[in-house]
């Protein structure tokens, strides 16, 4: 992939809080400071917050499995040549809190994990091969840590 570009990329963000259960502990400020982290080219995006019923519809419509997961990214831009991302990030409420409650991580700090995954799936980072998902990790800890946050992983 291309090294991190300008820290000021191009940024159009819109955040849709269908289920806003999070809104308040997820303000738009730092989600957009959280996606900024994560972006190396000029981008379109929107994040947005679903319930389970809609989390489950989406990943069992577009995924063809039938349950909510915690981050779903539709990305539309295939042209590596593209000069802007576009996408749609989804992260699912219910998932994101049961998952940080799991982890004993706060909801904050887990939902801005998921949304720098979100953003680097939709700039055409995977993790369908052990050296891809050992890339991708990599990225998310140097982010996180550029954003004063622990190395999800440990």
């Amino acid at each position: 992939m291309v090294a991190k570009s300008n820290p000021k990329q191009q940024l159009s963000l819109s955040v849709q809080y269908a289920d806003p259960r999070l809104q308040e502990l997820l303000p738009r400020p730092l989600i957009r400071k959280t996606v900024r982290a994560a972006l190396y080219f000029p981008a379109e995006l929107t994040l947005r917050f679903v319930d389970a019923a809609e989390g489950q519809e989406l990943n069992r419509d577009y995924r063809g499995k039938d349950y909510a997961t915690n981050v779903l990214t539709f990305a539309y831009t295939d042209d590596e040549d593209a000069e802007v991302t576009q996408a749609d990030i989804i992260l699912c409420t219910d998932v994101v809190q049961r998952e940080a409650d799991e982890q004993k991580k706060s909801v904050v700090e887990h939902a801005q994990h998921l949304i720098v995954h979100g953003v680097l799936h939709a700039q055409g980072y995977d993790h369908e091969t052990d050296d891809e998902a050992d890339e991708m990790e990599a990225l998310e800890i140097e982010i996180l840590a550029g954003l004063g946050l622990e190395n999800p992983y440990q």
